[in-house]
């Protein structure tokens, strides 16, 4: 795997975004979605309770998913709105953050749409977000999933988001409005 070069900074802020060094996720696709369905993923005992309806709300705004060099400081427009995810690891600094706070000069790729589960879910309860996200699987959806302490949030490509609302109602989850 080919290293990013490290970000030049002045006083321990970015200078500069070289245009390789903060790129949108590619991980996730339909076509990864259908080789490693989550159908091989399920056990006998979390078949049942993969089969539980949640309700679940859609958070605004469109969202980002950003990949920075692992080296860097948070940038400060990573953590500011009502949701953010700022993962740190040896390879990257993954961001998720409302669109709108990404700078012009990073790529900030596709639009995601949020949908948050109504939690909070004890950490016993097994299946919860496979419940969710296997009617997105089945029907191609890509998706990006953040678990916290008391929830779940899975965020869609904007493009797909009225297939996947139809594909986890007709699943039996529950659309709240705000």
């Amino acid at each position: 795997m080919r290293r990013q070069p490290p970000l030049r900074q002045a006083q321990g802020r970015l200078s500069a975004f070289p245009p390789s060094a903060a790129r949108p996720c590619q991980r996730f696709s339909a076509s990864r979605n259908r080789r490693f369905g989550f159908r091989q993923l399920m056990t006998a005992t979390n078949r049942e309770a993969s089969s539980q309806p949640f309700k679940f709300r859609h958070l605004p705004p469109p969202y980002a998913i950003v990949r920075l060099p692992p080296d860097i400081p948070v940038p400060d427009w990573a953590a500011k709105g009502d949701f953010t995810s700022i993962t740190r690891t040896a390879d990257e600094l993954s961001v998720v953050c409302p669109a709108e706070n990404i700078p012009k000069e990073i790529d900030a790729g596709l639009r995601w749409i949020c949908l948050k589960l109504e939690g909070p879910f004890p950490f016993s309860q097994t299946g919860v977000l496979l419940s969710f996200i296997e009617p997105l699987a089945n029907n191609g959806i890509p998706i990006f999933a953040i678990s916290t302490c008391e929830t779940d949030y899975i965020l869609v490509q904007e493009e797909f988001i009225d297939l996947a609302l139809n594909a986890v109602q007709a699943a039996g989850h529950e659309l709240l409005l705000p």
